[in-house]
């Protein structure tokens, strides 16, 4: 919508400056005092023009993508997911594996085997079995149920890295979304404030330095906002990414960063996180398999059966009658003695593990403890800083702008004027919008137990026990440590 605004460049000047301005939103008309309504007939009133979230939201081009969309696409498309799904059926594969019983071997015998025409010696066919004592079949099939529930609680662990990727993926999008829309007003507004000086110049109350300072500053307003358009692309290329589905065209997602932030109490936070993480519960089941192995192990040295027996024909000839002797029985049983190896070097090395494996789990809670700190800082900062953005920064801004219109409106102030206080309230809320993405990065964080990248493989099975892999929390860090000065009247 264009607004034809009359601009007063000198308090009590006669001549009076016209500009057209283009606005990214509907005005919101605010009269003009009464008694500078009958002082200056002449004078058009301008609407103040505030920033509102959800413009992007408003018409889209396209369906508007939900967060629960974007997690139903993630669960059919990301390919992680199949791969934890997979690690779960080898590992009870492996477990059935671990209890089937050693093969039978069956085979030919032959002994004193003569040729000519006396033929004789014995030929014939055996069968052997080993018999596993000890209960080292369930001993083994123990640790391997050990690996399935690793297996199991990895899938777990994934589902959730997954589903925090998508919401802080999806979350940058719609922060990336609402600022692209603030930047662009910024631009029109330093576009508006140059087209100001230009006019400023032509009626004497302006020198070049001032208009070419003004164009400069609006050109690299413009700048930033290509930029930030630039950044919301890559924004949905992550979430793309994420979800498994790079090649959805770019689309308009839908909420609202201002509703049901992360409310999260620190101490209970960091319990949760060192107690109840499924890093937490790989170390247990990592501790509780090596105790399977400690007792497997002293169970390998029992020794199996060898149980031999079959059949062999004697061709050697009997004394008494022409003919051979026949068949003949053959049977054998065997032991191995375990005089020097009792297994007990994997016996000391098993119980090795297990000490190890118990000292894992209270490294495993220490350094998730550690790393929740730095997360808890980051989100307790954020909520701080929207909170005195929302509270604060931004009803003074938006209080100052518009006494700044009123003012202008009674011909107290000069458009420029204006402009700047304008300005500054369309920054703080593009600062504000950074901040508020810093609030739902850290919180979903936190509340995902720090599990933040849903494109790293599950662990292989050799890496089952590893109960913490690299956890990169994508957070944003905004200059927002000066918010720079509101213009004195």
């Amino acid at each position: 919508m264009r607004i034809s605004i009359l601009k007063l460049t000198t308090f009590g000047a006669c001549a009076l400056l016209t500009a057209s301005v283009t606005r990214a939103q509907d005005p919101m008309p605010m009269p003009m005092p009464e008694n500078a309504q009958h002082e200056h007939m002449n004078i058009q009133p301008i609407a103040p023009v505030y920033p509102r979230m959800g413009r992007a939201q408003e018409h889209p081009s396209s369906p508007l993508l939900t967060l629960e969309d974007a997690q139903r696409i993630a669960a059919e498309s990301n390919p992680t997911l199949r791969q934890a799904a997979a690690e779960i059926r080898a590992a009870q594969a492996r477990a059935k594996q671990a209890a089937l019983y050693p093969n039978p071997t069956i085979g030919y015998s032959g002994d004193e085997i003569r040729g000519g025409s006396q033929g004789g010696g014995k030929q014939g066919f055996f069968v052997e079995q080993t018999i596993v004592t000890g209960g080292k079949l369930a001993r083994a099939q123990d640790v391997a149920s050990k690996e399935v529930r690793l297996a199991g609680i990895e899938a777990e662990e994934q589902k959730i890295r997954v589903e925090s990727a998508v919401k802080i993926a999806y979350y940058r999008v719609l922060a990336a979304q609402e600022i692209v829309g603030f930047r662009r007003d910024l631009a029109d507004i330093a576009k508006d404030y140059a087209t100001t000086e230009s006019q400023l110049r032509n009626s004497g109350q302006a020198d070049e330095t001032e208009v070419l300072d003004a164009e400069l500053d609006a050109q690299r307003l413009r700048l930033s906002a290509r930029m930030q358009e630039n950044s919301l692309r890559e924004a949905w290329s992550c979430l793309a990414s994420v979800l498994g589905r790079s090649d959805l065209p770019l689309a308009t997602v839908a909420g609202d960063l201002e509703r049901d932030w992360p409310n999260l109490e620190e101490q209970q936070t960091a319990d949760n996180i060192a107690t109840q993480s499924p890093a937490v519960r790989i170390a247990d089941t990592a501790s509780a398999r090596a105790i399977a192995e400690i007792a497997r192990a002293k169970h390998e040295y029992i020794p199996d059966l060898q149980l031999r027996g079959g059949l062999e024909y004697n061709n050697e000839q009997l004394d008494t009658v022409p003919h051979a002797k026949g068949w003949e029985g053959i049977a054998g049983v065997g032991v191995q003695l375990p005089l020097f190896n009792r297994n007990q070097g994997n016996i000391t090395a098993a119980s090795a593990n297990l000490d190890r494996a118990k000292l894992e789990q209270r490294r495993v809670a220490l350094a998730l403890r550690e790393r929740a700190a730095t997360a808890i800082e980051q989100y307790t900062n954020a909520k701080l800083t929207a909170s005195v953005y929302r509270d604060e920064l931004l009803p003074l801004a938006k209080k100052s702008y518009t006494l700044m219109v009123q003012k202008y409106g009674m011909m107290l102030a000069a458009y420029p004027r204006v402009i700047q206080y304008q300005r500054k309230l369309f920054e703080l809320q593009t600062e504000y919008v950074q901040v508020l993405e810093g609030v739902w990065t850290s919180g979903t964080a936190l509340t995902s137990y720090l599990l933040t990248d849903g494109l790293e493989a599950p662990a292989r099975p050799g890496e089952m026990d590893l109960p913490m892999r690299e956890m990169n929390l994508p957070l944003p860090d905004p200059d927002i440590s000066s918010v720079g000065s509101m213009p004195r009247n």
